[in-house]
């Protein structure tokens, strides 16, 4: 389902892909980055009809807060969010000045903080990095839907 409400056999509900995207400079803008996916979510409801469960809405909000925050913390400059509809689920990219690749720690219940990419690698189905000429881009994907019979991340099992 590359274009918004498209399964084989279904007029897309839109003839273009659905997205949205900002630009964030300071810390204080973390939370207009939260606003921004939960308008977009709210917006695939309302506007074209698609399927958003509850825990989708509020897991898109944790992972756009977790990477922007790591784009301010360890990036100058500003950040680039982009949220975009494909294949089911809501896609994440965050786009950032520094070119060090996050290292993901192994689960430490005793360690303080550094937790948050550990969060977002769990509860997404994708989770990708990216070398660019300037910087690096991290993209990951939270499924829209529940399945209540599947993985709450939308991965597929293992066979």
């Amino acid at each position: 389902m590359d274009v918004a409400g498209q399964d084989e056999g279904q007029r897309p509900v839109v003839d273009r892909p659905l997205s949205v995207s900002g630009a964030f400079e300071e810390s204080e803008e973390i939370a207009a980055a939260r606003d921004l996916a939960r308008t977009f979510l709210e917006s695939l409801q309302a506007v074209h009809g698609l399927p958003v469960s509850q825990r989708a809405m509020g897991m898109v909000q944790l992972v756009v807060s977790e990477l922007v925050t790591n784009a301010r913390k360890y990036a100058p400059g500003p950040c680039l969010l982009t949220l975009e509809v494909a294949d089911g689920a809501v896609e994440v990219t965050v786009w950032d000045s520094n070119t060090v690749l996050p290292a993901v720690l192994a689960p430490d219940a005793a360690r303080v903080g550094q937790h948050g990419l550990e969060i977002v690698m769990a509860v997404c189905r994708s989770f990708e990095v990216h070398r660019e000429p300037v910087g690096k881009r991290i993209k990951v994907a939270v499924v829209l839907a529940d399945d209540p019979g599947g993985d709450a991340a939308g991965r597929k099992p293992l066979l």
